[in-house]
């Protein structure tokens, strides 16, 4: 029995026929059940806090307790992946509110697809956001927030021997810009160790992509006060 009852609530029944088709490797049928669901009216936003997020979580469970291969979980998340992108349309069709976010994994990291919904559900809130993908060299994240001088940088570091290098990323953006940039990281070690993200000079944590845009709203609210 899957244990994301909780998260994912009222579309418990949906999360858990989307995750029963991924698990049986059936691209199409998780596709179309998505889709399906956003065409009888759930909301996008709702797709992805109440189904995406908890089937990657249980996804992750089911790894750790060895009832999925590496395999099984890489597949698992790349469907989700493609089926995100075809709910762009959806996504990039809202009002703006004239604030930007850069989201991005520090170099090393290849876990990509959490940090791709947090941008996805800025984007949703009214943000310009840029995501730069796993893995993005340090110097390349660096030219971007020079080029666009976004207000807020999402960093996602989900392994804990990465967590040192968004510690050090964190040292190259604070030397190197002189903007009002807020940067809020993400990850399973900042959830294992909740005071570990002021250690490394964050400004601020999120559990989720919901709270992430939350957060980051603050911290932009409290900026122009």
């Amino acid at each position: 029995m899957y244990e994301f009852e909780k998260e994912s609530g009222k579309f418990f029944n949906l999360a858990q026929r989307y995750l029963d088709a991924l698990l049986r490797v059936q691209r199409d049928a998780a596709t179309r059940i998505i889709l399906k669901a956003v065409e009888e009216g759930v909301d996008v936003k709702d797709i992805y806090l109440h189904v995406f997020e908890p089937c990657q979580h249980e996804i992750g469970r089911l790894w750790q307790t060895n009832q999925i291969t590496v395999a099984q979980e890489h597949y698992c998340s790349a469907v989700t992946q493609m089926v995100m992108s075809q709910l762009y349309p959806y996504i990039f069709q809202g009002k703006k509110n004239g604030h930007q976010m850069v989201a991005t994994c520090v170099a090393g990291e290849m876990h990509e697809i959490g940090i791709r919904m947090v941008a996805d559900l800025f984007e949703m809130d009214g943000w310009d956001s840029y995501y730069l993908g796993a893995n993005t060299p340090h110097e390349s994240i660096l030219d971007t927030i020079k080029s666009l001088n976004p207000e807020i940088l999402a960093i996602s570091a989900s392994i804990h021997y990465n967590v040192m290098a968004a510690a050090r990323l964190i040292d190259k953006i604070k030397e190197s810009s002189s903007t009002n940039l807020k940067i809020l990281v993400g990850g399973r070690p900042f959830l294992l160790a909740p005071d570990l993200w002021k250690k490394i000079g964050a400004h601020g944590f999120a559990s989720n992509a919901q709270e992430a845009v939350k957060m980051a709203n603050q911290l932009i609210s409290g900026k122009e006060e």
